[in-house]
């Protein structure tokens, strides 16, 4: 059992992970910015904390996280605002790791996406590129901390039901996905790999992308 703190707790696979986690016996308390969502999360099991990870800084974020022994960073802007993507999934990500870091909340499992890196090759007038290079900096940002991270990298969500069922897809040629192959990942299966990913020693300090097809969950991650 341990102190779970979920970032982007109204979140649709938040919401999914939460019971599963508080079904697992861990204590979840989950951050959302609109106090109207506060019966939503109390509802899934978890202890809702009102904070605005937009405006907050390292400080503020080390506050909300003093007594917390993981942090799953599952928030996100949602596209369509470039400054409001760069504040919430590059700085405010960032703010996340390094207050984690400071209390010695020391597990971090980041959602990210599948193919997240610095080297997108996504063009500087593209949509995308915001967010890709905002999740980039985070993850890097992540990966040379001294936290015990996961980042998972799901394909393309869905809100299918959760088959419990994925692939793992490597960074190596001969292990990623050809062109027109399936990237759909149901949300429900993230959640559940948000699950196993805490519950396995073997994904720490690794990046897991991945999308649906047919390896038991549990065993991608080790269990």
């Amino acid at each position: 059992m341990s102190k779970v703190m979920i970032i982007g707790g109204h979140g649709k696979v938040a919401q999914l992970a939460t019971p599963l986690l508080v079904q697992a016996g861990h204590t979840v308390t989950s951050i959302i910015r609109n106090p109207g969502q506060e019966d939503t999360i109390r509802t899934l099991g978890a202890i809702p904390m009102v904070f605005d990870i937009e405006q907050a800084d390292r400080e503020e974020f080390a506050e909300a996280f003093r007594g917390q022994d993981a942090i799953i960073w599952a928030a996100g802007a949602g596209g369509g605002n470039p400054d409001r993507t760069y504040a919430v999934d590059r700085d405010a990500a960032i703010a996340s790791i390094d207050a984690a870091q400071q209390v010695g909340a020391n597990r971090y499992i980041m959602v990210s996406y599948l193919g997240s890196s610095l080297d997108h090759d996504i063009p500087n007038d593209s949509p995308f590129y915001p967010y890709a290079q905002s999740k980039a900096i985070a993850d890097d940002h992540l990966m040379q901390s001294e936290l015990d991270w996961t980042i998972l990298g799901p394909g393309t969500l869905t809100l299918d039901d959760p088959s419990d069922s994925i692939r793992r897809v490597g960074r190596m040629a001969s292990d990623t996905l050809a062109e027109g192959e399936n990237r759909d990942t149901s949300r429900a299966n993230v959640a559940h790999a948000i699950l196993s990913a805490l519950t396995s020693d073997k994904s720490i300090r690794t990046v897991v992308d991945f999308v649906d097809e047919d390896t038991p969950i549990n065993h991608v991650f080790g269990l």
